[in-house]
């Protein structure tokens, strides 16, 4: 696992809590914050994902 497969996962976790939190206590405004960083986490994660795939592929594997 790479660091930015590392760090996205991380910031998609980070975001579903303030997602859920958000929704629990009725903040709109933390809720779309935790769905703002949820994304790009799930963003860098592929991003890191795809820099895996290619390494490996260079590799031969």
């Amino acid at each position: 696992m790479n660091k930015d497969q590392t760090k996205g996962r991380i910031e998609e976790a980070k975001g579903k809590v303030k997602e859920v939190a958000g929704n629990l206590v009725g903040n709109d405004n933390l809720a779309l914050k935790g769905t703002i960083q949820k994304s790009g986490g799930k963003a860098q994660a592929a991003f890191g994902d795809l820099k895996k795939d290619i390494k490996d592929a260079s590799k031969g594997k």
